[in-house]
């Protein structure tokens, strides 16, 4: 009997960094909506937001921060520049590397690591230590270079990469815990096309990126004040270059809270009144569901009132 295909729920597809065993996989893996659905891997986050700007993917989970290396630039360049998109959630990765080679491989027989530079130099230290005579070969991606490795196609004899690599390929863990920073983690965000902001849960964020009206004194000030006066925290501050002349600059900013807040709501006016161009990303959910603290003064209700006294005024209404 054939399968009742127009009663049977339709999956969704998501894209990420693959092949599998990155540590964009572990991310996607947080999500409980994308269980049992279609995992489109893909070659880099250009690849994976146009999945979801041309219909391929319903999602694509990317890397936009790490606590070492600090922000992703060709990710935050990407959403700066592909209209239509959304940030719908965001989940940490604690970053741990193993040291992987061919079946039957041992420490003592190594001497060229294959892996990406950005992996290499947070492994740096440990490698210096306990295997002090090796050599770098570099690698399009961690993944790539112990396949390489597994494969024969690569000279070298062992890799670093992603714990999550051996539940994929039949390598030999040499060694493992490898990185020289125990607390690294990456920040990934869930990306879909343009949604409502879901519903606020106080332990939210709202990401924008803001562009300068114009290079002069006080100007990222300017910016800023739109934060401060309104007793908003900001957990990122990046610049990236424009791009179009020397010394533009656009902002990349998370700040605590939720647009449907009424200080942030009159932040982002007060950002659109400042700036030629406001990108808002989105607002949604932190990964570690810290509840967002501020003064009283800048409560929603605090803000109702000055609006209502401000329309009474306006209407003539006797003053209380």
């Amino acid at each position: 009997m054939l399968p009742d295909t127009e009663h049977s729920p339709t999956r969704r597809t998501y894209s990420y960094l693959g092949p599998a065993g990155t540590f964009t996989e572990a991310a996607l893996a947080q999500v409980p909506e994308a269980r049992d659905q279609i995992w489109r891997p893909v070659r880099n986050v250009g690849e994976a937001l146009a999945d979801v700007v041309e219909g391929r993917s319903d999602a694509a989970m990317i890397a936009i921060e790490n606590s070492v290396d600090g922000g992703v630039s060709t990710a935050q360049d990407a959403l700066a520049t592909v209209p239509g998109l959304r940030i719908v959630g965001e989940y940490l990765v604690p970053v741990n590397f193993v040291l992987v080679g061919r079946p039957g491989a041992a420490l003592q027989d190594v001497s060229l690591i294959a892996a990406h530079p950005v992996a290499y130099g947070q492994c740096l230290g440990w490698l210096s230590e306990n295997v002090p005579a090796h050599a770098h070969l570099p690698a399009e991606s961690n993944v790539a270079s112990a396949l390489g490795v597994l494969d024969g196609t690569s000279a070298a004899d062992a890799a670093i990469a992603a714990p999550g690599i051996v539940a994929h390929h039949d390598l030999t863990v040499l060694a493992e815990n490898i990185g020289d920073n125990p607390n690294a983690v990456t920040r990934f965000v869930l990306v879909s096309r343009t949604v409502a902001p879901a519903p606020p849960t106080g332990a939210d964020k709202t990401s924008l990126i803001v562009e300068l009206p114009e290079d002069h004194p006080g100007a990222l000030l300017e910016l800023l004040e739109q934060f401060a006066t309104r007793g908003i925290n900001l957990s990122l501050l990046a610049s990236r270059p424009i791009g179009d002349a020397l010394g533009r600059y656009r902002f990349v900013i998370d700040a605590d809270g939720h647009v449907l807040d009424e200080r942030m709501a009159d932040a982002l006016l007060g950002l659109r009144r400042f700036s030629p161009k406001v990108i808002f990303l989105g607002s949604y959910a932190r990964a570690d569901r810290a509840i967002v603290r501020y003064p009283q003064r800048y409560s929603d209700d605090v803000f109702v009132e000055a609006r209502d006294w401000l329309r009474g005024l306006l209407s003539g209404e006797p003053e209380a």
